[in-house]
């Protein structure tokens, strides 16, 4: 019952996407089941941190990773945090944990002449060439998230003002600028789109040939597969277009705070992380430009 009620509240109150919810559900979840299974009828609401920890190492030992286990004990915090809110329990046994450590994961962003090469190399005499090129050109000159493109629908697109409307995590919408040669993909992507035969949902933005709904994992393999042919990069994702819209952005001067809304970010300490690669660009050009290293 209390779960459900932390449920209702991240749905409800925090805006928290249905994905994410689950996420937590299933990690509150399986720590009901590891409680079970070692300590018969203890409750997640009444554990204390000898057994929350006692969890952490069973998962070390099934060699799951440092920032998944992270993931699953920030849920279960989170949990807590809702009963104290709620006077449910009187002490949050997580107040004093502390994370494991986990290693930098470095993303290198596509080089414009890669992103370049893609879009020159789309044919677009297809729908699916169209929808595709479309699709690249969005996360490259929007920053988008993959599960914000797949939920896009026609009414968020307005070519007249040269925008779009986007729904951000905790259901936050923000408006993004069209560049002129997204508009004219855009109109022509558009314009094929009315000629299938039979589409499932009007009011959906992507589609498949077939009229459905594109999904996630349809956008991932579209990515990859035309970066494949000019990447060596190991990581080839939509993600990775949305790191070099921002890298790429501040490697020509673009004011950090702009590109945190851009991107979505509820805080600045989110879109630093993309700022590696501009200060290595800003220090190129301060090693060719300074006085004092050119003697």
């Amino acid at each position: 019952m209390r779960v459900q009620k932390f449920i209702d509240y991240l749905l409800l109150e925090k805006k928290y996407s249905p994905h994410t919810v689950v996420a937590y559900q299933n990690d509150i979840k399986a720590f009901q089941v590891f409680l079970t299974q070692e300590f018969s009828d203890s409750e997640v609401s009444t554990a204390n941190y000898s057994q929350i920890r006692s969890w952490i190492v069973q998962l070390v030992d099934r060699t799951i990773s440092n920032r998944t286990i992270n993931r699953k004990i920030s849920s279960l915090n989170s949990y807590y945090k809702f009963l104290l809110k709620t006077q449910s329990i009187e002490t949050n046994p997580l107040m004093k944990h502390k994370a494991l450590k986990v290693s930098k994961k470095i993303q290198i962003p596509f080089s414009e002449t890669e992103v370049n090469s893609v879009l020159n190399s789309i044919q677009t005499d297809t729908f699916e060439g169209l929808r595709d090129k479309l699709i690249v050109e969005l996360f490259y000159s929007t920053g988008m998230r993959r599960i914000e493109l797949a939920q896009l629908q026609l009414q968020d697109v307005d070519l007249s003002q040269g925008q779009i409307k986007v729904l951000g995590k905790r259901n936050k919408e923000r408006f993004i600028p069209l560049l002129p040669s997204v508009m004219d993909t855009f109109e022509s992507y558009l314009s094929e789109r009315l000629k299938l035969e039979s589409i499932k949902d009007p009011s959906i933005l992507f589609l498949t040939k077939k009229g459905t709904k594109v999904y996630e994992v349809l956008v991932y393999r579209i990515i990859t597969r035309y970066f494949d042919s000019v990447s060596s990069k190991v990581k080839k994702s939509p993600h990775i277009l949305r790191h070099s819209f921002a890298t790429h952005l501040l490697n020509n001067g673009a004011d950090l705070n702009a590109v945190k809304e851009l991107l979505g970010h509820s805080s600045l300490a989110a879109t630093q992380v993309y700022t590696h690669n501009s200060v290595a660009e800003l220090k190129k050009v301060y090693e060719k430009s300074h006085p004092r290293n050119l003697s």
